[in-house]
């Protein structure tokens, strides 16, 4: 096999190195390409493009491996502790006793946001989308922290990191309780991370909610399968953002954003609409898989299939055992979770989606979750957010150390108007 590849253009060639990764990934490194041929490559969606490397996450997706620091997602989940999956990504190794004591530590004492910032969310209309105002809110925590930047970054980026883990369940908990009209509660520092976030959730004044433990354990579980997932938009969103040296919180304001959009992030609010739909338009379960495989149709199975898993996400086969413990345990009644369970059952029965590896995806378990928990499905982003975070954070600081790191500038094809068009253009007028 050999370790270079030649791209040749009329009558010249020019040699370019192949790279390997440490699971056999190779690619051939172009970054001379412009420089040497005046030739750009040209790939709009990035699909075929490695634009980084990265020692986080290791995703197959034709075998269905999803590994974090070379560590089976199965392995994470037996016991699942998001703090501990957290810090796993940021620094590279599971915390030692003291370094896991210490963040949590950190995390406690950092839950509360500043009075001032509190207030911030009275300006906001209580029809605000919640990941408007959890953008807002992120980039706006720089505003009151300036002494985290003015120093050297790398010796505060364990409480820089600390600070944004911590205090994005807060940002998040009001931006609910102010949409629905009720009153901030603040964390309580007795709790563990996703207990204390359900708190502030769903406390009254007068009555604490108290988090089951089969329910809190469904919770650290999605936040870990949601905690990183390579080069995905939001992703590389945030590493964009952060190769001018911008600052994490706005990087990550940047990525809260990008997650936001309906191909992104919103994928399991749109299995809840399709299940919406489909009660509401009084479709059997077996009349709507029958309208899905009918291409004209313009009906769509949502939550199943993936982009880069060809084989079973290993996150929904996680998911899914917890969704159904979940559901045993509330003992909801709930017709759109009844749906989806029917759902699920068909999809997994019919030979045209097992064919095609059609199966139930990452959103299509977590809406069912999110919903069975209580949150609204304005909300759900908001949570993938959450459990995203430290994959942002693990990428902004691998980036950060590359000593070869240049600001991020795609090329472009140029299709517009030449000096002569626009010379005719002009005499038209």
């Amino acid at each position: 096999m050999t370790d270079f590849a030649s791209i040749k253009y009329g009558e010249k060639e020019w040699i370019y190195p192949i790279i390997e990764g440490s699971e056999g990934e190779r690619a051939i490194d172009i970054s001379e390409l412009r420089s040497d041929s005046g030739l750009v490559a040209y790939d709009p969606s990035y699909s075929n493009f490695a634009v980084c490397k990265s020692a986080i996450t290791y995703i197959d997706g034709e075998s269905g491996i999803l590994r974090y620091r070379g560590i089976p997602i199965e392995e994470l989940v037996k016991r699942p502790d998001f703090v501990e999956v957290a810090w796993l990504l940021i620094f590279g190794h599971k915390p030692e006793k003291d370094e896991r004591e210490r963040f949590r530590k950190r995390l406690t004492k950092n839950a509360h946001l500043p009075e001032r910032m509190r207030h911030h969310f009275e300006g906001f209309p209580a029809t605000a989308h919640p990941m408007a105002v959890t953008s807002a809110m992120i980039n706006a925590l720089s505003c009151f922290y300036p002494e985290l930047f003015n120093s050297e970054w790398d010796v505060e980026f364990e409480e820089i990191s600390a600070e944004l883990i911590s205090k994005i369940r807060t940002i998040a908990a009001y931006a609910y309780r102010r949409s629905k009209g009720l009153p901030y509660i603040y964390p309580d520092p007795k709790l563990r991370y996703c207990a204390n976030f359900l708190h502030m959730l769903f406390s009254m004044p007068y009555d604490q909610y108290v988090a089951d433990p089969e329910i809190e354990d469904a919770l650290n579980l999605l936040f870990i399968l949601h905690a990183d997932h390579e080069q995905n938009c939001s992703t590389s969103t945030v590493r964009i953002v952060g190769s001018s040296q911008a600052n994490l919180f706005a990087s990550c304001a940047a990525g809260v954003c990008a997650l936001w959009g309906r191909l992104h992030g919103g994928a399991n609010v749109a299995v809840m609409e399709m299940l919406q739909q489909i009660h509401d338009g009084e479709l059997t379960v077996k009349q709507y898989i029958e309208k899905a495989k009918q291409k004209d149709s313009g009906c769509k199975l949502m939550g199943f299939g993936h982009r880069i898993y060809k084989n079973y996400d290993p996150r929904a086969r996680i998911l899914k055992a917890s969704c159904h413990r979940v559901l045993q345990k509330l003992q909801i009644s709930d017709p759109l979770l009844d749906i989806a369970l029917q759902l699920e059952e068909a999809a997994l029965e019919d030979p045209y989606f097992t064919e095609r590896k059609l199966y139930p995806n990452v959103d299509f378990y977590s809406g069912i979750i999110f919903r069975a928990i209580g949150i609204p499905t304005d909300m759900f982003t908001v949570m993938f957010v959450i459990g995203r975070l430290p994959g942002w954070i693990a990428h902004w600081h691998e980036q950060r150390e590359d000593p070869t790191l240049r600001i991020a500038r795609p090329r472009q094809i140029y299709t517009g108007p030449t000096p002569t068009s626009g010379q005719n253009c002009a005499e038209k007028i």
